[in-house]
């Protein structure tokens, strides 16, 4: 890779920006592509390359007489979870063994520690800032689990103004109409609100915090890939 080439692609990098490299496998040729800019690939490449970085998925194309690698970068698909709770600890395995970074939001000190979420990154702070400290983006799901209006609201009200490709708030469909109502309060419109699963989780009869937290990352994952360009 070229030097020029392999310090863009650092900086999407650290920038947290989806971009692919595109090497021509039997000829000279060599793009760095995202969503924006198209480094003068030719529109094809550039069509496929885009594709690639919706799929998340490097591969080796065939096309137009041409044969070439696309390597995909896209930042880690991350889940924000607002609560520590027996829920979260339950859910944070489960999401890194599919592949996100875990990020746990609570003030209270007691409940977010390292002994109960170790390894994972902790914020103390008020969930509205914690969220946008973490920079929340379209490789992100962000799930509210403290049944506290104070902190789920605050959380919530970040997510949805966010591109963030999930989001989900724990309790009942009465909690959850309840909720509405105090998000619509807010300000919040009604097509912004109709991004949250609430209940959260799919319909799998979940009861142990375990099995809520399967029922969740099931759902996560359904959302992502239903996104997902064909």
């Amino acid at each position: 890779m070229q030097n020029g080439l392999l310090a863009s692609l650092n900086l999407r990098r650290e920038k947290k920006i989806p971009a692919a490299v595109v090497t021509m496998l039997k000829e000279p040729g060599q793009w760095l592509i995202d969503n924006d800019e198209d480094g003068g690939a030719p529109d094809h490449i550039v069509g496929n390359a885009r594709v690639a970085l919706a799929e998340d998925k490097s591969q080796l194309v065939n096309d137009e007489g041409g044969s070439y690698f696309i390597h995909v970068y896209n930042p880690p698909l991350r889940i924000v979870v607002v609560g520590a709770v027996h829920i979260a600890q339950a859910l944070a395995p489960i999401a890194a063994a599919v592949g996100y970074e875990v990020a746990i939001v609570d003030p209270r000190g007691a409940f977010a520690t390292e002994d109960r979420f170790p390894g994972l990154e902790i914020s103390n702070e008020w969930p509205d800032e914690a969220l946008r400290k973490l920079g929340l983006d379209d490789r992100c799901a962000v799930v509210t689990l403290t049944h506290d209006p104070k902190l789920d609201d605050a959380a919530l009200e970040v997510a949805l103004a966010s591109e963030v490709f999930y989001v989900g708030s724990l309790g009942s469909k009465k909690t959850h109409g309840a909720r509405l109502k105090r998000l619509e309060r807010l300000g919040i419109d009604k097509e912004a609100m109709a991004r949250i699963h609430g209940p959260i989780g799919l319909p799998i009869g979940a009861r142990s915090p375990a099995e809520i937290a399967l029922a969740i990352m099931s759902q996560i994952t359904q959302v992502r890939h239903s996104q997902e360009r064909p």
